[in-house]
């Protein structure tokens, strides 16, 4: 088995480093990147898995969020070049997380009819009182996940590699030859964490949101969320969405009390027992 993992990264500096040696140690073999514009130290964290190895990266000089187009891309890319049998599709701030054992006991345990497995994704928000690297700062789970206008958190899927597949915008369902019959048994779940820093949060609604005003190939109803809270950001409204991810003090008594948060320290002990918190050697010289 040779499992791939593909991302979109753009300035995702606080937690590329983070992403990369979590799942390299938890069982992926291979990583395709394509690196979006990017004007921080993610091509700097970057160039140094490339000459260990162990990731391939496409520069990406789009400024339309075409984020179907390119992920379709990647994945076919790890099919036929990388000689994937399992491919994720992520993002920086998911971590695939399996219920059992490492993703390789994971995915070789998937019946032979299941060509793709469901991942429900879990969002872990800031703890008030505590501080440090993101992962010892985003301990809070929340019971039932939202995204930043409360909706349902949609899940999403990796599959069987096929060098025909075909990876929808927000990577939530793919479609191809090999990719059939989804498995949803919960042995893979992915812990999300998309609002790490007040700073980085907008950022994000405003990089996203001016690349979705750009895409002429996509209905207004692709990208709803980022499009709303780009809206919102020009209007400065953005505090409530923010807040869904950073419970008060009091808000996160409530949550504990009824049982809509519960503390999750899976990833803080993970990152820390691996030395993901680490500087990437590039950038400490």
């Amino acid at each position: 088995m040779r499992i791939v993992l593909t991302l979109l990264v753009r300035d995702e500096e606080d937690i590329l480093a983070a992403n990369l040696d979590y799942h390299l140690a938890r069982g992926v073999d291979f990583v395709v990147v394509t690196d979006n514009r990017s004007v921080d130290a993610t091509p700097a964290i970057l160039a140094e898995y490339v000459r260990r190895g162990v990731a391939h990266v496409i520069h990406e000089p789009g400024d339309d969020y075409a984020q179907a187009r390119w992920v379709t891309r990647m994945a076919r890319l790890a099919a036929t070049r990388f000689h994937a049998t399992w491919v994720l599709n992520g993002d920086a701030d998911e971590f695939w997380w399996p219920r059992d054992g490492d993703l390789r006991a994971c995915l070789a345990g998937v019946p032979g009819a299941h060509g793709a497995v469901v991942a429900r994704r879990t969002n872990l928000l800031a703890h008030p009182r505590r501080s440090g690297p993101f992962h010892r700062r985003l301990v809070v789970r929340q019971a039932t996940s939202a995204n930043h206008l409360g909706e349902p958190l949609p899940p999403k899927v990796c599959h069987r590699a096929d060098p025909t597949v075909e990876v929808e915008q927000g990577n939530h369902r793919v479609a191809g030859g090999r990719v059939r019959s989804p498995l949803d048994d919960g042995r893979l779940e992915i812990l999300h964490v998309p609002v790490r820093t007040r700073a980085q949060f907008e950022r994000k609604i405003d990089v996203g949101g001016r690349a979705y005003a750009r895409n002429r190939e996509l209905p207004h109803t692709i990208g709803h969320v980022w499009r709303t809270l780009y809206r919102e950001r020009a209007q400065g409204a953005v505090a409530s969405a923010f807040a869904r991810f950073a419970p008060d003090e009091e808000t996160l008594a409530d949550g504990l009390a009824s049982g809509q948060l519960a503390l999750d320290f899976r990833l803080a002990e993970w990152l820390e027992r691996v030395g993901a918190a680490r500087v990437p050697s590039s950038l400490s010289r």
